[in-house]
């Protein structure tokens, strides 16, 4: 029996890559930075399974002998969007980013979009998605005009108060927005915002939906799929890869229960791949550049670990990543284009060694397809070999 737990620490970067002048991302470390804000990172756990050994960070000693293998991983692809990390993770190196707005959508799509949905919209630039419901939420409910707002990532986002967009009515005029998106303007994802309460007092539900153009071709997922293993989706998984190669998904309003899916999916596992992604880090923390939310979530989360390490046994792996950065300790609110640490644990394993450097994040799909024995077309190079060395096999 085979099984793996994959879980993406979603923007917990490890350093600038060294295109990151590119992206204006000079100086940025998530996971380095946070640690300085704060005055140190307390995660035990993690530092045993060599967290510290992959970047120096303040509160974390460097370990001797650590659990697991340990290294960071570099993004091949253009963007340092969450759409391109995790397909480059599930094996599909990108050759051009996703499209980006930073000076809001074309009129011709706007207009396009307002003519089929009726309603004329307001917003129609980059904006925090809690602060422009601050901006624009008491003209949305005089007008009923949907807000439209986008980030550094990506995305076409749509708020609508619930009383006065009902939440279905604003899924609708997703999928329309998906079906205009498309060819240049094929943004990653469309994504539902929608939002409750009074003027001054506005707040997000958890009733976020996202539509997402689905890969170009089979992933890691698919593979495994196509190949009767499970494939569990944990958090916005099934949202990413609209939909395709998983056999369950559950999702979440936050991490703890995001933690907690993770046990109920390791209970409907019969062998094969759990997909975790949790996401708190970066849209709580990251985005409003608050170190010591990010430094809360990363030590809630860490407590936690001990729990899923005992779930494992013989030849599973834990494997912990993320798929970009997002620095909350400089001036941007966008995600970073950063490293993103890699450590991979067995309860089996009795040497453990630096992974180094992996070129593409890609390179982690390939070696969990190896690990199943599943043919694959996917982009990037095995490392299980080294793996295999920890088990004493080789």
């Amino acid at each position: 029996m085979k099984r793996v737990i994959l879980i993406i620490l979603d923007g917990v970067g490890i350093g600038e890559l060294p295109d990151a002048s590119k992206y204006g991302d000079e100086e940025s470390n998530t996971l380095a930075n946070t640690a300085e804000a704060v005055g140190g990172l307390n995660l035990p756990n993690m530092g045993k399974l060599g967290l510290s050994n992959i970047y120096p960070i303040k509160g974390i000693p460097y370990e001797e002998r650590p659990l697991a293998f340990y290294g960071k991983m570099a993004e091949a692809s253009p963007g340092k969007d969450t759409t391109t990390g995790h397909w480059e993770i599930s094996g599909i190196i990108l050759d051009k980013p996703f499209p980006t707005y930073p000076n809001g959508f074309p009129k011709e799509i706007i207009e396009k979009f307002e003519k089929a949905i009726g309603r004329k919209v307001l917003g129609n630039k980059p904006a925090s998605g809690t602060e422009i419901i601050k901006e624009l939420g008491e003209e949305h409910i005089k007008t009923g005009c949907p807000i439209v707002y986008t980030s550094a990532d990506s995305v076409f986002q749509i708020a609508a108060h619930e009383d006065v967009i009902p939440v279905e009515e604003l899924y609708r005029m997703c999928e329309i927005a998906r079906s205009i998106l498309q060819g240049e303007h094929a943004v990653a994802r469309i994504i539902a915002r929608p939002f409750a309460g009074t003027s001054g007092n506005f707040y997000r539900t958890p009733k976020r939906k996202d539509f997402s153009l689905p890969p170009p071709r089979n992933t890691l997922l698919d593979f495994l799929k196509n190949n009767d293993y499970d494939v569990i989706g944990v958090g916005k998984i099934e949202d990413i890869f609209a939909g395709r190669g998983l056999t369950y998904s559950l999702h979440q309003k936050n991490n703890a229960e995001g933690i907690e899916n993770i046990f109920l999916a390791w209970n409907k596992l019969k062998e094969g791949l759990i997909f975790v992604n949790l996401v708190d880090f970066d849209t709580l923390y990251g985005h409003r550049n608050d170190p010591f939310g990010m430094a809360k979530a990363l030590e809630e989360f860490d407590k936690s670990l001990p729990m899923i390490m005992k779930l494992l046994s013989d030849k599973d792996l834990l494997i912990i990543t993320a798929d970009h950065g997002c620095d909350p300790t400089t001036p941007s609110t966008d995600h970073s284009r950063e490293y993103v640490p890699l450590l991979i644990y067995s309860p089996d394993f009795k040497n453990n060694y630096s992974l180094g450097i992996q070129m593409t994040f890609a390179n982690l799909g390939k070696t969990i397809a190896d690990y199943f024995k599943v043919e694959n077309n996917l982009d990037g190079k095995s490392f299980l070999s080294i793996i295999q060395e920890g088990w004493n096999i080789l």
